[in-house]
């Protein structure tokens, strides 16, 4: 089975749940599309979470708007302003304090290591149909082929994504947009239910089209 998880965001206890209910084994992959930190009281300690998760399941992580912020400024030195109002203080408070994210050297890595996007093609499903599948955190610009993307759409982009047909061939799995729910479309799937929220942390399998969600606990 390939499952795709929404933002978490630092809700661990969500994502526990999530996880105890997926239950994955060695023939499944989980995707996870990105936002693993900000906003809630967790960051730290998801991807504690995530990494250890890694060692023993296929994981693919995608990298949310909040995982460019972060790097942006602790491997770039860009002004904090815009990633303060976007929550990084929740993330900081989570570590002690910003600067000592950078004594996580496997933590750097994880957030160093995420990708823009993801491509399953031909993808085996239970009703006996194939799908390509391209999983992003935001979206994708319309009309524009994957490899020819702008990173910062594919972190950020928000209503000409989801208001238009996208023309590239796949069905697209993303998050970033909170939602109240689901959102499937013809040529795109939206999987971010707002667990930061007050929502619910969202996993959905492409592979028979199941989908599991957790109450976000920590609201």
């Amino acid at each position: 089975m390939i499952w795709a998880i929404g933002d978490i965001h630092g809700c661990l206890k969500a994502l526990e749940k999530l996880i105890d209910q997926i239950s994955p084994t060695n023939d499944d992959k989980l995707i996870f599309l990105g936002d693993y930190v900000d906003r809630g009281p967790d960051s730290k300690e998801v991807v504690d979470f995530l990494c250890s998760l890694s060692k023993t399941v296929d994981c693919t992580f995608l990298r949310g708007n909040h995982e460019q912020m972060l790097l942006d400024v602790l491997d770039s030195n860009e002004d904090t302003y815009r990633w303060i109002i976007n929550g990084a203080s929740y993330t900081w408070r989570s570590y002690g304090n910003m600067h000592s994210m950078l004594t996580y050297e496997e933590h750097m890595e994880f957030f160093r290591s995420t990708k823009y996007y993801h491509v399953e093609e031909n993808v085996e499903k239970a009703n006996g149909d194939t799908g390509r599948y391209l999983f992003v955190h935001a979206g994708v610009r319309p009309n524009v082929p994957v490899e020819k993307q702008d990173p910062q759409d594919l972190v950020w982009i928000r209503e000409e994504f989801i208001l238009r047909q996208h023309n590239l061939g796949y069905i697209v799995i993303f998050g970033h947009t909170p939602l109240e729910d689901i959102l499937v479309e013809k040529d795109k799937i939206g999987i971010d239910t707002g667990c930061v929220y007050g929502g619910k942390l969202t996993a959905y399998c492409i592979t028979n089209d199941k989908i599991r969600q957790v109450e976000c606990t920590h609201v």
